[in-house]
């Protein structure tokens, strides 16, 4: 029996950026005499209600939503753990999204900013207060009081890549771990979330994510705990001490590369070497720290044999929220807005593409089909521009075949179930075909993918 992340469809959400929320979050938008949960500058949690059927019926069941934390500013400068950011409203605005996702059958991800906080956190600003006197001055990695940093502060310390506006938390600290494992408690029973993405989880200490991984199997049965990894070995984080999954960077890079190249051999080679992990790995084309996909094609034509791609090979398949549309955007070297823009729920309908029909059938696809849910993995076909592969079910197995160039190919797929009496069925199409000779002939139309369900007769 496979659990809900094995089976799921993402759906990723930068509710910040989809909203259009304020670039900053001031104090003095909270009342002087109330708790600052009081004091939302708006409840955008009613925008993004409207996104849920829309979500539905894309196909997707599960969402990854982030950063929600209290924050300063991108939301990533964590101000307050235990708060919903209030320029996307409070925390019982939350609850009522988890729970309205919950009745459509989504799960609910969040992001887990744990490396680093912002320096309006509680225990920066002891430190900043009471200096050496600071109970907390263990929490952060380098503390000196015998230096100062460029923004003015009596004492040094360890930033992210340098950003001094985040300060990284000192997690080998056993009070900072408790105090995060505590956080986690909280956003499970106060939220009734299904996972956390951990943020910068390749700089994390291995034995924070160890207690999380023990903490996460006792607070709720198939809680799920995913981490950004960009390079690395993907099983020193993968495994049963720790992470359920990390995010697939190399398949992300490969899968475009192959495209803009014509080199499927670059794709087919990681999924070879991933595939001990690569069916557990979260998978992706684009989000909110990529460009998007449609711009980052050479040619737009790529995006149908792209998208299959990203729904049948091993993984756990993400869709960045508008990508489903072609939407453009790249980053720049001071700005990620582009990548993060406002959408309005009232323009769904007019943004509906054939890209959109694609990634619906896709996605319905992927929950439907049991070989797509970790089924072992089979490569049939390789060229430049041609690439076939098989994945295994019970009693049936599918066959996806792409084709890069803008000409048709001739392409004769061998199949590995070794009979010839076998029925062949493209999903995307609805259309049979004949087995000859335990082969499946096609021409496969120019910069098109085909999905073939082979049972056996």
């Amino acid at each position: 029996m496979n659990t809900w992340y094995e089976k799921a469809v993402f759906y990723h959400m930068y509710p910040l950026g989809m909203t259009g929320a304020p670039k900053k979050n001031f104090l003095q938008d909270a009342p002087a005499d109330g708790h600052p949960q009081d004091g939302r500058t708006a409840c955008r949690f009613d925008e993004l209600r409207q996104w849920i059927p829309h979500i539905k019926d894309l196909g997707c069941s599960a969402i990854y939503i982030g950063p929600l934390f209290e924050s300063s500013s991108h939301g990533y400068d964590t101000r307050d753990f235990r708060l919903v950011d209030r320029r996307l409203g409070d925390n019982a605005d939350f609850q009522s999204f988890v729970s309205l996702c919950h009745e459509h059958d989504i799960r609910i991800v969040v992001d887990g900013v744990f490396n680093h906080t912002g320096r309006e956190f509680f225990a920066f600003r002891d430190i900043q207060k009471n200096r050496e006197a600071s109970p907390y001055r263990g929490w952060y990695k380098g503390v000196n009081f015998g230096w100062e940093t460029p923004l003015g502060d009596p004492f040094g310390y360890e930033s992210w890549h340098g950003v001094w506006e985040l300060p990284c938390l000192n997690l080998p600290n056993p009070e900072v771990r408790a105090y995060l494992l505590d956080v986690v408690r909280f956003w499970v029973s106060e939220f009734d979330i299904d996972g956390i993405r951990l943020d910068c989880a390749n700089v994390l200490d291995f034995q924070f994510m160890k207690e999380l991984r023990q903490t996460a199997d006792t607070i709720k049965p198939d809680f799920w705990l995913m981490g950004e990894v960009i390079h690395g070995d993907y099983a020193r984080w993968v495994n049963r001490g720790m992470l359920h999954s990390v995010t697939n960077y190399e398949m992300h890079k490969s899968i475009y590369s192959a495209h803009n190249d014509h080199n499927y051999f670059e794709l087919a080679h990681n999924v070879r070497r991933l595939e001990a992990v690569g069916r557990s790995l979260y998978t992706f084309v684009d989000n909110h720290d990529e460009d998007r996909i449609a711009s980052k094609l050479a040619n737009p034509e790529h995006l149908p044999p792209l998208y299959t791609l990203l729904f049948t090979l091993p993984g756990i398949p993400s869709i960045y929220y508008g990508s489903e549309w072609g939407i453009e955007g790249r980053r720049t070297k001071s700005c990620d807005d582009m990548l993060r823009p406002a959408v309005e729920p009232a323009e769904f309908s007019s943004r509906e593409c054939a890209l959109t029909a694609l990634i619906r059938a896709l996605s319905h696809i992927h929950t439907e089909e049991e070989a797509l849910h970790g089924g072992a993995y089979k490569e049939l076909l390789l060229t430049n521009r041609q690439y076939a592969f098989a994945r295994y079910g019970t009693g049936h197995i599918l066959i996806t075949a792409v084709n890069n160039d803008d000409q048709t190919a001739a392409l004769s797929i061998p199949l590995p179930i070794g009979t010839a009496q076998a029925e062949c069925t493209d999903l995307i199409a609805g259309k049979k075909y004949p087995v000859e000779n335990s082969h499946i002939n096609i021409e496969l139309e120019g910069n098109s993918a085909v999905i073939f369900r082979i049972t056996e007769g």
